[in-house]
């Protein structure tokens, strides 16, 4: 049973060593692990508070509903 534990034993004493001597690259490598976890696991939770996307923005004017008038007055003829 010692044969079974020990590779998560020694990975545990390693993580804590790191987490030691240098904190900055394993949180660093922490939370960079974490980020694609959160990137599956937030929009469910964010539907399930009743989030909704925004409206996407117009990309073109609103053409209006009427004909169109000739241009007159800018000697453009």
């Amino acid at each position: 049973m010692a044969s079974f534990t020990a590779p998560f034993r020694t990975t545990y004493r390693y993580l804590q060593r790191q987490a030691h001597e240098s904190p900055v690259l394993f949180y660093s490598v922490v939370m960079g692990s974490i980020g694609p976890v959160f990137a599956y696991a937030v929009p469910p939770i964010r539907e399930s508070f009743g989030y909704r996307p925004a409206e996407p923005i117009p990309t073109t004017y609103p053409i209006p509903k009427r004909p169109r008038r000739p241009v007159q007055g800018y000697e453009d003829e």
